[in-house]
């Protein structure tokens, strides 16, 4: 049997006299995490798990608040958390393209920092001041005395031996020579040359042998001259060290606890000796402040970045990275340019979302994390190794042709949430291997719960609570009952509540404005009405135009009287958060043939893959219902018509049986009568969505030609509980100008959209002749006939 469905199933108001409420401002504010506790234990679950690998993965559709709610949950876990230790980079004194890591605790990265640059401003100025001294220039000048003094005594002793022997040492521009001399002065070759024989071979024997003590006494000179450079080198850095070990030993003192940095001091303090020389400012350095030269670029590596410092940070870190590149998320290396060539080093390397989240909770969107290249691998590779390896982007390519910096990796203790959709989660489970083994939990946001007492409380704390965060105008029960109404029309039954933070929002705030704009203290019923009525009125222009079609008469649907092979179907539009429902017509022609079922939707590549299986299934209902012992001899085909795109969706193959069997037996259909619903193989009616959507549509259709009670809608009795049509609908319904039928199998619907019995089979499968079935299944019997009797002519 049909059901005309009373006034009382169109709508399901919602009545909170029960509850004792009258206003919002008498409800508690509910804070928690309303319908979400499947979500919530995952999320807890994940944040207190201290192995690897149980990383997060958050979906749920826009607008349940997933990203409030895990902030909300991670900040209140985080702020009783441990607060991470300092990362710095520092210089490698052996090989300066290679930084190294320096882990310090909490706060001490930004001291040593500071302490470092003092350091450096205190050298600027006491090791010039320190060489300036008198102390040095009088220790200076007694080893240059000392080495004149030793250079000229063995030259002295020399030129004594020399005069003895009546020879003369004597120094030239071009080094020492010696020489003859005859009464103090030096002989000429003439007067040599006049000297008896044995005189001047005596000479000459003298000469050789002074000769060659003068050769060992002018080698002697320079290893003079390397022993007395050396003393000045033991002096200048004996000078140096009386600086600079006071200032390093109160470092040493003070960081000593930790042996990275006892380490690094050690390495400083031989390189601050061995460059003294840098410490001595030139003319145009000396006019500059003592702290612009103190963060010169030769004294950088003297000093520390502190890549990530917490020294005003409690807790542990919680980082939403909103655009997750890949050196957003590791990190990069910036470089300095000097006359066209780029240099960096070190100090120009920056952090990314990994660094400063180390320690706590990184939250990063998952659809904007796939879009940019190589961030996903990237962060995996991060995961999995569990440490910060900065590469830049060119040595991943392949494509570097300089020398990069290549830092020492940072060490990773970190939780990572994404966040996206249930589709991006089942395709990275399904094509990612890694994926699992990375993000072992999943927390999946619920869209709406049971409509039950303790849950209409709770939803109402809800909107108590966000009334009060919004600073919005509270709502009377009217009100409060008429955005529960509308919460179940979201979720398209009105059994249940939708979870939707973002469209309740919305809903309380335009409904706050119409109370204020009236001049009323309260939110009623009328001002909800009207802000849901304004939100439909800002999307409906295609709507509105779609119907001027249908009333114009430019697409084609009759609302009244009956047609052979035609009939009305219903169809739902969604355009953002908006839908709409309009009828389509429906065509079907029969003839005999070979069971050959045209589906020109699917063949004009405008069907899709559910339409068309509801097609085939339509197809083998009217074979299995009427051509059971016998070949169907029938082609038939089945159309959308003025449909110029896109057909999706099975919840029109119930009419689309009936405008087929109606093609079929030549029956009449009623026109007055749109129809919804699925159907199976065995003539169920099945579950539609947008049901709402779609009677609405046919409604203000019927209305705007005008209304005569016998128009309406048929739908599927699943259906029932699903409805919550508008004010309009239902008076109408109540005044009888309009109906809503549900059936529950094709024999039901057949008999509203014939006017006549449907018929029931017998043993045999036969139908009466004078039922819809029957009158179908004669004609295609006789066409089986035909078909057999021309196949027969044919032989």
């Amino acid at each position: 049997m049909t059901t005309l469905l009373s006034p009382e199933h169109l709508r399901h108001p919602c009545d909170l006299s029960e509850l004792g409420i009258d206003s919002s401002a008498d409800i508690t504010p509910d804070y928690s995490a309303l319908g979400q506790e499947r979500a919530v234990d995952a999320i807890q679950f994940a944040i207190g798990m201290d192995h690897s690998g149980y990383n997060l993965f958050v979906s749920g559709s826009t607008g349940l608040g997933k990203r409030e709610l895990v902030s909300r949950i991670i900040s209140a876990e985080a702020a009783s958390g441990e607060v991470p230790s300092d990362y710095c980079y520092i210089h490698n004194f052996d090989n300066p393209s290679q930084p190294r890591t320096l882990i310090l605790p909490r706060g001490t990265g930004q001291q040593l920092h500071e302490d470092l640059r003092r350091l450096i401003e205190v050298l600027l100025l006491r090791i010039p001041a320190q060489f300036k001294s008198e102390e040095y220039r009088n220790q200076l000048q007694a080893l240059n005395d000392e080495f004149q003094h030793l250079e000229e005594a063995g030259f002295k002793a020399l030129g004594k031996t020399a005069r003895e022997s009546g020879i003369t040492l004597m120094r030239t521009p071009g080094g020492y020579t010696l020489g003859p001399i005859k009464d103090g002065k030096l002989m000429t070759p003439d007067q040599f040359s006049e000297l008896p024989e044995a005189e001047q071979n005596r000479i000459k024997e003298k000469l050789e042998s002074l000769n060659e003590e003068l050769t060992e006494l002018v080698h002697e000179v320079p290893r003079l001259h390397q022993q007395h450079q050396a003393r000045i080198r033991d002096l200048e850095q004996e000078t140096t060290r009386g600086v600079i070990d006071p200032a390093l030993n109160n470092l040493r003192q003070k960081y000593g606890e930790h042996s990275a940095t006892f380490h690094f001091l050690d390495a400083l303090h031989q390189d601050l000796i061995e460059n003294v020389d840098d410490f001595f400012p030139s003319e145009e350095e000396e006019r500059a402040p003592l702290h612009k030269r103190a963060r010169s670029a030769k004294f950088r590596r003297y000093q520390i970045n502190v890549l990530v410092g917490h020294h005003e940070t409690d807790g542990a870190p919680v980082i939403h990275e909103d655009i997750p590149s890949y050196q957003n998320l590791v990190g990069r290396v910036e470089y300095e340019a000097h006359f066209g060539t780029l240099s960096t080093d070190f100090s120009l390397i920056q952090p990314g979302a990994l660094h400063r989240a180390n320690g706590g909770y990184l939250i990063v969107d998952a659809q904007k994390l796939l879009s940019y290249p190589f961030a996903w691998e990237g962060l995996k590779r991060a995961l999995r190794n569990r440490e910060v390896r900065l590469d830049s982007l060119e040595k991943i390519y392949g494509v570097s042709g300089t020398r990069a910096l290549d830092p020492e990796p940072v060490p990773l203790d970190t939780r990572v949430i994404l966040i996206g959709d249930r589709r991006l989660y089942y395709l990275l489970k399904q094509y990612d291997p890694e994926f699992t083994s990375l993000f072992k939990v999943y927390a999946d946001f619920a869209e709406g719960f049971d409509r039950i007492r303790d849950n209409l409380s709770a939803y109402l704390g809800l909107v108590s609570m966000l009334v009060r965060e919004e600073g919005l105008t509270h709502f009377d029960r009217s009100g409060l009952e008429t955005l529960i109404e509308y919460s179940s029309r979201r979720m398209d039954d009105s059994e249940k509540l939708s979870l939707h933070r973002g469209q309740l929002i919305d809903l309380l705030r335009e409904s706050s404005f119409w109370a204020l704009r009236q001049g009323d203290s309260q939110a009623n019923r009328a001002h909800v009405e009207k802000a849901i009525a304004q939100q439909r009125y800002r999307s409906s222009q295609l709507s509105e135009l779609m119907q001027e079609q249908i009333e114009r008469g430019l697409q084609m649907v009759d609302t009244q009287g009956k047609e052979v092979g035609r009939a009305n179907g219903l169809s739902v539009f969604q355009l953002g958060d908006q839908r709409f429902g309009k009828p389509s017509r429906i065509s079907a022609t029969a003839r005999i043939g070979n069971g050959r079922m045209l589906d020109i939707e699917r063949e004009t590549k405008l069907g899709g893959a559910i339409h068309t299986k509801g097609v085939m299934i339509l197809g083998a209902c009217i074979g299995a219902r009427y051509a059971r012992n016998r070949p169907l001899s029938l082609n038939a085909s089945l159309v959308f018509e003025q449909s110029y795109g896109p057909v999706d969706g099975d919840s029109a193959s119930a009419i689309e049986f009936c405008t087929l069997i109606s093609a079929i037996a030549q029956l009449p259909i009623k026109q007055s009568l749109a129809v919804t619903g699925s159907i199976n193989q065995q003539g169920d009616i099945q579950a539609i969505g947008g049901v709402n959507e779609k009677i609405e549509g046919f409604f203000e259709l019927c209305q705007s030609r005008g209304l005569d009670g016998e128009q309406g809608v048929v739908i599927p009795a699943a259906n029932i509980p699903h409805l919550i049509l508008s004010e309009a609908v239902v008076n109408a319904c109540r005044e009888g100008h309009f109906q809503i039928h549900a059936v529950a199998i094709l024999d039901e619907l057949i008999e509203l959209l014939f006017d006549r019995p449907a018929g029931k089979a017998d043993a045999g499968g036969r139908y009466a002749p004078s039922t819809v079935n029957g009158l179908v299944q004669q004609q295609l019997a006789d066409w089986s006939e035909l078909a057999q009797k021309h196949a027969g002519g044919k032989d």
